[in-house]
């Protein structure tokens, strides 16, 4: 059986290296496209996966692609086009959290609402938009967006969470706030409910998933993030793995996690 093409973004660090990882130490054979947001890093990861699984049945290749770039994505589809000719899944994993950058004054109220909105959610719009045609050359199509555990418009409840307690009164209010990150995510789980109705006749699998709280580089400070509870990175890559590979696939058009379907 011939090889299944995957392309990641954001592959080259945090949860989009880990399902890297993961692809590398399966049974089944992958071609693992690496995209980052440089050349140079995505060849970086990929040379740091051959060191850690020499025996992997799979290939990584290197792809530059920035998704707030349309010029960026037409070039990486026309690269993958060329190379494979197909594309059997297409995990938009490239992210961003801004909200520090905005407490540090590096970045305005605007910026960061306009920014998270135009990585997390249009930036894999497009994206996916473009590599339609690609992954309708395939037999058994998937579409995965990564999405978080806190886009959840049922868990704002959850008092347990910091993020979703309420502040003292007065301004300016004081404490921590990812509004504008969680946000953009609900919005890509809108998004997603909406390519699984315009595919669902295509037989393209599509999903969220919520990996949960990682320790990784994504709001920038991973040592911060652990202090706040957040688990290791490498859990979420078996998980998504499994996805790709068929585990899942009861729970199409949905917003799962390892451990089940996550409330709207």
């Amino acid at each position: 059986m011939a090889p299944r093409v995957v392309l990641i973004t954001g592959a080259n660090t945090g949860i989009g290296f880990q399902i890297v990882r993961s692809l590398c130490s399966s049974d089944q054979a992958y071609d693992i496209i690496v995209g980052g947001r440089s050349l140079s890093k995505a060849e970086d990861a990929i040379s740091s996966a051959v060191k850690e699984f020499p025996s992997s049945r799979s290939k990584l290749f290197p792809i530059q692609v920035d998704i707030e770039q349309d010029d960026s994505i037409k070039h990486a589809f026309n690269e993958v086009q060329s190379k494979f000719g197909k594309l059997d899944a297409l995990v938009n994993n490239a992210g961003a959290q801004l909200e520090a950058q905005f407490a540090a004054g590096k970045l305005t109220e605007r910026d960061i609402w306009n920014q998270s909105w135009n990585i997390n959610t249009v930036g894999a719009q497009v994206m996916t938009s473009s590599f339609i045609p690609l992954l309708l050359q395939t037999p058994d199509p998937r579409l995965l967006f990564i999405t978080s555990n806190a886009s959840t418009l049922a868990g704002t409840e959850n008092l347990a969470l910091p993020i979703d307690r309420s502040p003292p009164k007065g301004w300016p209010k004081r404490g921590f706030s990812i509004a504008a990150y969680r946000s953009a995510k609900s919005g890509m789980n809108m998004m997603m409910r909406e390519w699984h109705r315009t595919l669902k006749e295509d037989g393209v699998k599509v999903w969220c998933l919520a990996p949960g709280f990682s320790a990784t580089g994504l709001g920038g400070n991973p040592e911060a993030s652990k202090k706040m509870g957040a688990g290791d990175p490498a859990v979420a890559g078996p998980f998504i793995r499994s996805v790709l590979e068929g585990e899942r696939d009861g729970d199409v058009g949905k917003v799962i996690t390892k451990d089940g379907v996550q409330a709207w």
